[in-house]
């Protein structure tokens, strides 16, 4: 990457003119609202459920059942989404996930949450392929040489959706219920439907009777699904992405789980306080947007990603092991800012590395396989929660969240600028 701008503030001005171009900034406003309603739901619902059971098991099981079709069913899923148009994708989705979360709102009695399980699995099942539409449309909207920018882009406004949708997810947790953080979360599907709805002159990457063809020829499906995985395989680049993904994995299937039970059982707090760290993150998460953009043209895709996820993991084990040496809250919270910033600064440029390295019409596919080889992880780490918490204590399996992030940013310090080196030399493709 080479600095072609001698202000960082000019760089900023140039990211912030990719929301004026229409299709972008549609799809970036859809991203927002989608996200924070999501936020709700993961903030509120995790909380609804613990406290209707009190059972660790129970929230974790919530979790599985929304990570078990991306095992099942992630790969293939991306298969489809090279075959179908990307727009329609994302508003049938979206359309779709606000349809299944009418029922959650019924689940007033720990008898019921069966239902909750259910579309937890149906909703992980439409993100298959809601996510990998978006992420291989982006490219699409934008030039080759933004493709960074628009992610710090996107990452931004996860952040935001993270600072607002927390504490709101707090909120309607305590005063609604269920019934409240179902509708939220339903109501920003449908509002991101109608904006991507409104793109025009998108490219479209439907072949006649693709839809058809894709559904009842299974020996074609198989023949795409191994071309992508080829793709993943050939590429060391992407190979060694995939390794900090899956490494990654395990630590954030732990801390899905565990983070509830530290936030109750080791700060003695409650949704409130859930939220609270949750957008003190947040707040780091957009310092850390702000300053990618402009050293996404001053330092190396190897140097963000490496050092992001080291930072990333040491910051977690000082914030887990925090309050055994008296920490306040207040001091837990602006850890969690800090951690916020090398976590904003790191899966754009993943995801920047993918876009570029890999071509049009294996994006859904990669980006599919990414998804499944993650969820396959998470799951250790959601098992490894659920089963270790209790004899081993909360902090102890939190741990090890924080080190998978440690070994994953040593690791690509070492392996990815080889990996990079090596692409560039077998294809001449710079990633």
């Amino acid at each position: 990457m080479v600095d072609p701008a001698p202000r960082p503030y000019g760089d900023r001005v140039r990211a912030f003119r990719l929301l004026a171009r229409r299709n972008f900034g549609l799809l970036w406003s859809a991203g927002l609202i989608s996200l924070t309603g999501d936020w709700v739901l993961r903030i509120g619902l995790p909380i609804y459920v613990y406290q209707l059971t009190g059972s660790p098991l129970a929230t974790s099981a919530m979790f599985m059942a929304g990570t078990l079709p991306s095992v099942l069913f992630g790969s293939v899923a991306g298969v489809y989404v090279d075959r179908w148009d990307r727009r329609r994708t994302f508003v049938i989705g979206n359309l779709l996930l606000a349809a299944v979360l009418v029922p959650v709102a019924l689940v007033q009695r720990a008898d019921l949450l069966w239902i909750v399980y259910v579309a937890a699995f149906l909703e992980s099942t439409i993100g298959l392929f809601v996510g990998p539409a978006e992420g291989a449309l982006l490219p699409l909207l934008v030039e080759p040489d933004q493709l960074v920018t628009a992610n710090s882009l996107n990452a931004l406004n996860s952040n935001v959706s993270r600072l607002v949708g927390p504490p709101l997810g707090g909120v309607i947790a305590v005063a609604t219920g269920i019934l409240g953080i179902a509708f939220i979360d339903a109501a920003s599907f449908l509002a991101a439907a109608f904006l991507v709805g409104l793109m025009r002159g998108t490219p479209s990457t439907r072949a006649p009777g693709a839809i058809v063809d894709g559904l009842r020829t299974w020996t074609r499906l198989w023949r795409d699904w191994i071309a992508g995985l080829a793709i993943v395989r050939t590429r060391r680049a992407i190979s060694a992405i995939f390794l900090l993904i899956g490494i990654a994995a395990i630590g954030e299937g732990v801390f899905s789980v565990l983070f509830v039970l530290y936030v109750v059982s080791v700060l003695g707090g409650g949704a409130p306080e859930l939220g609270i760290l949750m957008s003190f993150q947040a707040i780091g998460g957009l310092i850390g947007s702000f300053l990618l953009i402009p050293l996404s043209t001053r330092a190396s895709a190897t140097t963000l990603i490496g050092w992001g996820a080291l930072l990333f993991g040491t910051i977690d084990l000082v914030i887990f092991n925090a309050p055994s040496f008296g920490a306040t809250l207040a001091l837990v919270a602006v850890l969690f800012a800090l951690v916020g910033i090398p976590a904003a600064t790191t899966f754009p440029v993943i995801l920047s590395i993918i876009q570029s390295g890999v071509p049009d019409a294996f994006r859904g596919r990669v980006l599919g396989a990414m998804t499944t080889t993650s969820s396959v992880l998470r799951l250790c780490g959601l098992g490894i929660a659920g089963v270790l918490a209790a004899p081993l204590g909360v902090v102890t399996v939190l741990n090890v969240q924080g080190l998978a992030y440690v070994i994953a940013g040593i690791a690509m310090l070492v392996l990815l600028p080889r990996a990079i080196r090596a692409d560039r030399d077998a294809t001449a493709v710079v990633v």
